[in-house]
């Protein structure tokens, strides 16, 4: 029988459907260019293949075409019967998933793996600080990422793809030697895996290496192509080194050309996130607001994001929605958020409209008590400085300097290696 590269049988008896497939599976995993193309072929060669239409589904929705996965999914779930069980297994979480019932996909993860461990494209969705671990909504779910990895680390051995997933959650936990030796495996096996360029970056972000990670980041995506899934955010984080770094003009450029809705190419939720985050803190760090480019990103958030249930996200549309100042918008998200963070979107949109109308101690009230336990918004540490430079700003402009100064310095003090707090004001 046909295997992939993980050695699970693969219900195909198309050697050309197979080599496809493992090929798309590399390329998903890596966040590369030409997924679905090459998932395509692999129904082409073998439309009876059940794992291909399973992931062509599943990269549909990572590309934020979810309107499109209906029919494989269903064709997927159609030759179910007919596959291994680990197979059948795996089209049921997916299956789950597509149809967001996220929590239940990863109890079934959960469960999965304990059967067939090294069926890295069933265990890939709870991996990552955008997977259903990262969105999960729970404190402590940092925790989490990491435990659901760290048993599997014998079975996957020096796996790319596996080490690459360990360095995030390790970094993501303040681990950053144990991070930086991962990835810099992986990438020594992979060098254009664009998860594992991403990954590094945010070990060079952790360990406040501005200049060696704008350098290696820099030198790393001029061979990216824009079509790459991450295409977007890997522009963010040379944006922000370019503007914390003093290449502002470079980092607008980038922001106009790479990531600003019409421009990007993307998932929405990339586009949306990005965006916002780079606006807002291009104007914590000094830079005057762009009322133009706020408008733009609250109307991509009307349409893509008007009330996902999405923390994460549902907090970056209401930022856009603040400083575009539109009000009816924002009352729509914050008055009905849903999800499993919902208790926490309306609060930090209440910071965001304060911040926006120069209220600073009301974005302080607001915004102060979510501090415990932010991770539970979703998104990386270095996405979440967002909620921490918002303060910090709120404070200096209250004139409460002190306190700003103890607020970084305990939260964040790695980032303030090599150069200045990103923010206006703190020096």
């Amino acid at each position: 029988m046909l295997k992939d590269r993980y050695d699970n049988s693969l219900t195909t008896s198309s050697s050309a459907a197979c080599d496809a497939y493992v090929k798309g599976m590399d390329l998903l995993l890596s966040a590369s260019a030409g997924t679905e193309a090459a998932f395509r072929e692999a129904i082409a060669a073998d439309d009876s293949f059940a794992l291909a239409h399973i992931a062509l589904a599943r990269t549909l929705q990572i590309l934020g075409r979810g309107n499109e996965v209906k029919a494989p999914l269903a064709r997927a779930q159609e030759l179910a019967l007919g596959t291994t069980s680990r197979e059948q297994s795996q089209i049921a979480l997916f299956g789950l998933m597509l149809t967001g019932q996220g929590a239940a996909a990863l109890e079934r993860i959960r469960e999965h793996v304990k059967t067939w461990p090294r069926d890295a494209m069933a265990l890939a969705p709870a991996t990552s600080v955008f997977g259903l671990i990262g969105f999960s909504g729970k404190a402590g779910r940092e925790q989490d990422q990491l435990a659901i990895l760290e048993p599997l680390a014998t079975t996957y051995g020096d796996d790319w793809w596996f080490r690459t997933v360990l360095a995030f959650a390790e970094i993501e936990l303040g681990q950053i030697d144990r991070g930086r030796r991962n990835i810099e495996s992986a990438l020594a096996q992979f060098p254009r895996n664009a998860h594992g360029a991403h990954i590094k970056a945010h070990c060079h972000y952790e360990a406040g290496e501005r200049a060696d990670g704008l350098a290696y980041l820099t030198d790393w995506a001029a061979a990216y192509p824009r079509d790459g899934q991450i295409h977007c955010h890997v522009s963010w984080h040379l944006a922000l080194w370019n503007m914390e770094t003093g290449s502002t003009a470079k980092a607008w450029e980038i922001y106009a050309r790479d990531m600003h809705p019409g421009a990007a190419w993307g998932p929405q939720l990339n586009v949306l996130t990005d965006c916002a985050a780079f606006l807002h803190r291009a104007e914590i760090a000094g830079e005057p607001r762009k009322p133009e480019y706020w408008r733009d990103v609250s109307a991509f958030a009307s349409k893509w994001f008007p009330n996902s249930g999405v923390a994460f996200a549902d907090m970056h549309a209401a930022l856009a929605h603040a400083m575009a100042g539109d009000g009816e918008a924002l009352a729509k998200l914050t008055d009905n958020a849903k999800g499993a963070a919902a208790d926490m979107v309306a609060p930090v949109a209440r910071a965001f409209r304060a911040y926006a109308r120069s209220d600073w101690d009301g974005t302080i009230e607001a915004l102060t008590p979510q501090l415990a336990t932010h991770e539970r918004l979703g998104g990386s540490r270095a996405q979440r400085d967002l909620i921490e430079y918002t303060l910090t700003s709120a404070l200096l402009r209250a004139g409460r300097n002190e306190e700003a100064r103890r607020l970084l310095s305990s939260r964040r003090p790695q980032n303030a290696k090599g150069g200045a707090f990103p923010v206006a004001g703190l020096a």
